[in-house]
């Protein structure tokens, strides 16, 4: 993979960056594991199918707004995302979006434990979609309870109801919510990651999990080429 990423305008928390006298080691090292996977047959291509949809991840106000508990400096992922979405919604290709589904009445769980939500029930307000974004009116938005956007929901469903074959990933955030649900549709869908357009809180959590993405479950590409990929989609009727 090239190193231009590594000069994208920074996503994340700056108190979660990777300490300077640390980066360049470390990325040379992620760059010496990638080679020697690729030397045992990981890493190839999936490509583009013939019928794409965009699935947003969780591009919300609780993660894109830094005031809010999981919130970090996520700009260049919307701005990217909203390149991918100008794009889509020019070809008539169908895009979702994906919020929490986060109520406080739900009976806590096991996992309830290694993450304390800090979230005021009077103001739900912090799991709209970032206004940047605006889902129209024929784009979806779902809820969901789990990482994965397929575990609890009927994204599969809707996809397969639109014959889609393809599904170009963006959002938030690679190490959880974006890798849970690569992982869920590997199996079903030519996965196409917009690297500019996904992020991380954490910069090691996120050049990590990125790189397994690539090696194992999708494409990861820069978003020129993915924009490159959305135009050379036949038009469709939009609806």
């Amino acid at each position: 993979m090239s190193d231009a990423h590594r000069t994208d305008p920074y996503a994340g928390a700056a108190d979660m960056r990777l300490p300077e006298p640390l980066r360049a080691g470390l990325l040379r090292h992620l760059d010496h594991l990638r080679a020697r996977y690729e030397a045992r047959g990981w890493g190839g291509r999936t490509g583009f199918g013939s019928r794409p949809a965009v699935l947003v991840i969780d591009l919300a106000r609780f993660w894109t707004e830094p005031a809010h508990q999981m919130g970090s400096e996520m700009d260049p992922v919307v701005e990217a995302t909203a390149r991918v979405l100008a794009v889509a919604r020019s070809r008539s290709v169908p895009v979702f979006f994906s919020t929490s589904a986060w109520d406080p009445a739900d009976p806590p769980s096991p996992q309830s434990r290694k993450l304390s939500l800090r979230v005021d029930p009077s103001d739900l307000s912090v799991f709209d979609i970032d206004p940047r974004l605006a889902p129209r009116p024929n784009e979806k938005v779902f809820r969901k309870c789990y990482a994965s956007c397929f575990k609890g929901t009927n994204l599969h469903e809707m996809l397969a109801a639109l014959r889609v074959d393809t599904l170009i990933v963006t959002g938030v955030s690679t190490s959880h919510c974006v890798y849970a649900t690569c992982r869920d549709g590997a199996d079903s869908y030519h996965l196409i990651v917009a690297r500019q357009a996904v992020g991380d809180r954490c910069e090691l959590f996120h050049e990590v999990n990125l790189m397994d993405i690539d090696l194992e479950l999708g494409d990861v590409l820069p978003v020129d080429e993915v924009l490159a990929g959305l135009r050379a989609v036949p038009d469709r009727p939009a609806g």
